[in-house]
This record gives structure tokens, C-alpha cells and sequence, in this order.
């Protein structure tokens, strides 16, 4: 059995009922349950420390965006001769053969959609221990939204690894895998950690102290 908790909880709320709601299969069980009825899951009425761990995943996965871009995610090796590209140099690498979808896809990808990401989490977390009241409904959706597209950070990635498993001519041409490369993948992983482990619930539970 679990023991009492002292945490307040927003007025109407699940836990209010004696209700929690399983992070896992989001089926609501008892309380007085440690595991989930449905997928026998450790539930707990809250996250413990979310934003602490949350802004920690967060802030690694910044320093670590600082290296994916300076550092070169591939290299060419054409007739001997090679040349290392950054993000931005596939970007146009990309737009200089006219392949401009797929210029514009990485930069969205690689670019606009992590630094949106992190900013975004980063204002959830401020959202949590602010005393302002900020729309939980917005809040709500803004991680919804966060949490869908982190995924497709990966894209680049997975054009690098494509294009190192397709072009590897010898003596003519090849690539290989850069140090961003795995920079890179590090951002995203994080940030998708990061975003697992803030728990929205504490946003509605602000609703008491109205």
C-alpha cells in the first residue's frame, strides 16, 4: 500500500479522487495501487523532481548542439580529395545541386526543430515554479506538440547514415560519419528524454494556489 502524500493537488483533479493516471497506458488507478491495473506499471501521483531533471537533460542537450554544428556531421571523399561538411554546409551542399526540398527538410529538421524544442521545454519549466498564471491549456499543448516532432530531429541523421551506406566507391568516392554525427544524436535523444520526464500534471496543479 502507498503511503499518504501531503502534495496538494488542483481542485477536480484525478489524484483529488484518488485517482492517478498511468504515465504508461494512461488508465487511471486507485491511489492505494503501486502498480497500473492494466500494464502493471510503478505509477505515482507525480513525477519526482520532473523539472530538476528536466532542466539537467535539457541544458546537456544544449552543450551538446554547440558541438553538432561546429564539427563536421560528414565527410567526402571525392578522387582523393577530401571535404568536411557541417549541418549548415549540407544545408548548402543541398541547395547549390538544386536539391532544395531536401535542403529545406534538414534545415527544419536540424535547425529550427531543436532549438524550438529546448526553447519550448525550457518555457514549460519556467511555466511549473513561476507564480504567474500562464494558461495550462496552452501549456498543455505546447508539449503535446513539443513532445510529437522532437522525433523527427533524427532526420538528418538518418540522411547521413543513408548516404554513407549508398555512396562508398572506391577509389572515386566516399562519406563517412562525422563527429556531429553523434553530437547530434545526443541533442536529440535528450531532448526527447527531457520531454518524457516533465510531468504536465504539476502545470494544473498550480490551479490551487489561484
Amino acid at each position: 500500500m502507498k503511503q499518504e502524500t501531503h502534495t496538494c493537488y488542483a481542485k477536480g483533479s484525478a489524484a483529488e479522487s484518488g485517482l492517478i493516471n498511468c504515465r504508461i497506458c494512461h488508465h487511471l488507478t486507485a491511489c492505494t495501487e503501486d502498480h497500473c491495473q492494466y500494464c502493471n506499471a510503478q505509477i505515482t501521483p507525480r513525477v519526482k523532481n520532473s523539472v530538476q531533471i528536466t532542466l539537467s537533460l535539457l541544458v546537456t542537450s544544449f552543450l551538446l548542439y554547440i558541438p553538432a554544428n561546429l564539427y563536421p556531421i560528414m565527410t567526402t571523399t571525392l578522387l582523393g580529395d577530401a571535404e568536411p561538411s557541417t549541418i549548415i554546409g549540407g544545408v548548402v551542399l543541398f541547395l547549390s545541386h538544386g536539391s532544395y526540398f531536401i535542403a529545406a527538410v534538414i534545415f527544419v529538421a536540424s535547425i529550427i526543430v531543436p532549438l524550438a524544442k529546448m526553447f519550448a521545454l525550457a518555457w514549460l519549466c519556467y511555466a511549473a515554479t513561476c507564480r504567474h498564471e500562464i494558461d495550462r491549456y496552452e501549456l498543455t499543448r505546447l508539449y503535446r506538440i513539443t513532445e510529437f516532432i522532437g522525433k523527427w530531429s533524427m532526420v538528418d541523421v538518418f540522411v547521413v547514415a543513408i548516404l554513407v551506406a549508398l555512396i562508398q566507391l572506391s577509389g572515386l568516392m566516399s562519406i563517412q560519419v562525422g563527429i556531429a554525427a553523434s553530437a547530434f544524436a545526443g541533442v536529440v535523444l535528450l531532448t526527447m528524454l527531457s520531454a518524457l520526464k516533465f510531468d504536465t500534471r504539476i502545470l494544473w496543479d498550480k490551479a490551487i494556489h489561484k
